[in-house]
């Protein structure tokens, strides 16, 4: 009993005894699956807006975490592509992608969902995951995977990426950017998709096929030069044309800081005005927020107009002699006879008057070395506002892309799961990781078919993969600075391909045409939605709960006859069946709560009106599951309206919970013992009886006779 109590809150105390051999397969399952993970951890971070190091992050201490707190011994926790894009479309809108404050607002994310998937767990509602139904989740997968694709599009072409609030008016943007592709970063990616492809077609090299590639375009990056970076100041524009709009931006882009810190700090004189119940000086602070507002999105759209001319512009830049910076001059505009260093520059980012300017392809460059440092993550009352439908949206998301995971191996392993301790497990794991600068975090479906595959036995094998994740962190870091972030776009882009399934919306359509369009509207609304990627899967299980719902309020009712195999059957699909002009019989096909007391009233009511002189009404209730307080208030008063009418109401088959209600409420008295039967033969077996030898004959009765 006490091992039982200590394995419920440390469940991995049930891999014990660890013997060598099982070690020595954990260890190696858990070196394979992060010689897999390394890079892909990487590529979802940059698919989240974060610096790749902390991919690496979520791989790690989540990792272990979810190993060691889950029921799965084989579920790999980790970055994920569909939680990297979604932790992208909540935080994108309220930050810079990549600056402190877009890293503050993930950690919060990351604790959120954490504290969200926990408390579930906690209280047993992993069953609540359900409400995300099949059709939602294929219509926002296959919808999250066409905008994974798509968001890919700046990385591997090397074109500027827009920045909106709108995703395909960012695709649109960047496919005006086409004609500046840069040749090399296509090149690249187009080199590494190939190389991708054929690795995967054999067998040996299959598994390390994506660490193979990252070393070989890694390799060749360096050798070829494929990264060119500089810095310039802005008053080395040579042309003034050009000068004076990138300096504009930038002292734009200064101003807006300004007035973003001056409106935090009104947010709180405001929220301290609430609080002190100074409602004239809170409604005067308001004004002076709204206008602050009008006057920063004023601002931002001036500069995203800066913006977009900027990135089409494209510089040469003097060959300095040493003596003094070159000079940068816009393409095309460059005097007769300047030597120039041989490139095409463009402006990457602007920022105190500086600028980082760009000559090559992308690529990962200085990673930080060591572990992630333990931080708290910053907790603001207005943050946690603005996160919480996405946090909500992640925690299932992610669970359901865990737990799926989960069941599907342990049916392989013969193991058994269980939901509630797999939500801890999770809700752990991202709570963990939000203190050691991890992202959100879940179940990795190509992880942990790694784990299974290699040869994984506990959970020690992402205990193991976390400590070899460590050892890159630690050491490793610094020989993949010339990895091309397209080759992490190519990752990233064949990683999602497996999320594309438009097979399974025909045959959504085939089993239900109410699922087929759940799932399509899912799908829409995610692409329309996007970059809010909440809305859609929210709507979604607004619209199965809805369709749920509508079915249950009104369950098929059917008047039944007696067939010549014996059976009873609805009337209304056979139409010659045997009846009784003395006796209605009909089967409820749901159970009796409030939504649909009055379908079933109005139901008995009108088979009443069609057959006039019955006497008797047998209501068939195998399929009645369950029944409430206002079921049991509907019954009761039927039964007596009815009884005034002259018509007995018979019951048959009706199952435990509801003949346990009816007794408890004093129903089953009302009604009479003598009218609640097993079966329905024997409930008209008995009407029979009483109605005499005349009707006996009748071959309704003939099975009973």
């Amino acid at each position: 009993m006490a091992h039982r109590l200590l394995t419920r809150f440390l469940p991995f105390l049930a891999w014990w005894p660890l013997t060598p051999l099982i070690l020595r397969a954990d260890l190696l399952a858990g070196v394979i699956g992060a010689l897999v993970q390394v890079p892909k951890a990487m590529a979802y971070a940059q698919l989240a807006g974060l610096p790749l190091q902390y991919g690496l992050y979520a791989a790690f201490v989540p990792a272990v975490i979810g190993a060691l707190w889950g029921s799965s011994r084989h579920l790999a926790t980790g970055p994920v592509a569909v939680v990297s894009l979604m932790t992208a479309a909540a935080v994108t809108p309220l930050a810079v992608p990549g600056s402190e404050d877009y890293i503050g607002l993930v950690l919060l994310l990351t604790l959120m969902v954490g504290c969200i998937q926990f408390v579930l767990g906690v209280v047993k509602l992993g069953s609540a995951v359900n409400f995300v139904s099949h059709p939602v989740i294929l219509g926002f997968m296959n919808a999250a995977a066409i905008i994974i694709g798509l968001s890919q599009l700046d990385m591997l072409f090397g074109i500027p990426k827009g920045r909106s609030d709108f995703f395909f008016k960012d695709v649109w943007e960047m496919l005006g950017y086409l004609p500046l592709t840069h040749l090399p970063t296509l090149a690249m990616s187009v080199f590494s998709l190939a190389l991708m492809l054929v690795v995967k077609r054999i067998p040996v090299l299959a598994r390390p096929g994506i660490l193979m590639v990252v070393l070989i375009t890694t390799l060749v990056s360096a050798l070829v030069g494929f990264e060119h970076n500089a810095t310039g100041r802005i008053d080395q524009i040579a042309s003034p044309r050009a000068r004076e709009i990138v300096d504009n931006y930038s002292r734009t882009a200064e101003r807006i800081q300004a007035l973003n810190n001056d409106l935090t700090e009104l947010a709180t004189r405001i929220r301290q005005a609430e609080k002190e119940e100074n409602l004239r000086t809170a409604a005067d602070l308001r004004y002076r927020f709204d206008l602050l507002d009008l006057d920063i999105r004023a601002a931002e759209a001036e500069n995203r107009n800066r913006l977009r001319v900027i990135r089409r512009m494209y510089f040469v830049r003097a060959a300095g002699d040493g003596n003094s910076p070159p000079a940068l001059h816009q393409l095309g505009q460059e005097p007769d006879g300047l030597v120039t260093d041989g490139r095409r520059w463009r402006v990457k980012r602007i920022g105190a008057g500086e600028m980082q300017l760009m000559g090559g392809g992308e690529v990962v460059g200085a990673i930080p070395a060591g572990l992630p440092s333990f931080r708290l993550p910053g907790f603001s009352f207005d943050g946690v506002l603005q996160l919480l439908s996405a946090a909500l949206v992640i925690a299932l998301v992610g669970f359901m892309e865990a737990i799926s995971m989960a069941k599907a191996m342990a049916g392989k392993v013969r193991q058994r799961i269980d939901p509630n301790q797999e939500l801890i497990g999770q809700g752990l794991a991202n709570i963990g990781g939000s203190f050691f600068r991890a992202y959100p975090a879940s179940g990795s479906f190509t992880g942990s078919a790694i784990n299974l595959q290699a040869g994984a036995q506990t959970g020690m094998a992402m205990v193991f993969n976390g400590v070899f994740i460590a050892f890159t962190l630690l050491f490793l870091t610094p020989y993949i600075h010339h990895l091309p972030k397209a080759v992490l776009a190519v990752i990233i882009l064949l990683a999602v391909v497996g999320l594309l399934t438009p097979g399974a919306f025909v045959h959504i359509w085939k089993a239900s045409r109410a699922d087929g369009l759940i799932a399509a509207a899912t799908f829409v609304v995610t692409l329309v939605a996007a970059p809010h990627l909440d809305k859609g899967i929210m709507i979604g299980a607004l619209l199965a709960i809805g369709h749920y719902l509508y079915r249950t309020m009104a369950p098929r009712v059917a008047i039944l006859g007696r067939h010549e195999d014996g059976t009873l059957r609805d009337v209304k699909v056979h139409t010659h069946l045997a009846t009784s002009s003395k006796v209605v019989v009909i089967r409820f096909d749901g159970s009796l709560y409030f939504a649909n007391i009055a379908h079933f009233e109005d139901a008995v009511l009108g088979a009443l009106a069609d057959h006039r002189e019955a006497l008797y009404f047998l209501i068939v209730g195998d399929a009645i599951n369950s029944i409430d307080s206002s079921g049991e208030e509907m019954l009761h008063n039927l039964v007596a309206q009815l009884h005034q009418a002259g018509v007995e109401i018979v019951f048959s088959g009706l199952k435990k919970q509801i003949l346990d209600v009816m007794r408890t409420t004093g129903l089953f008295t009302f009604v009479g013992e003598h009218n609640i039967f097993s079966t329905e033969d024997q409930a008209l077996a008995a009407i029979a009886d009483r109605l005499g030898e005349e009707e006996r004959c009748n071959a309704l009765f003939c099975r009973v006779g």
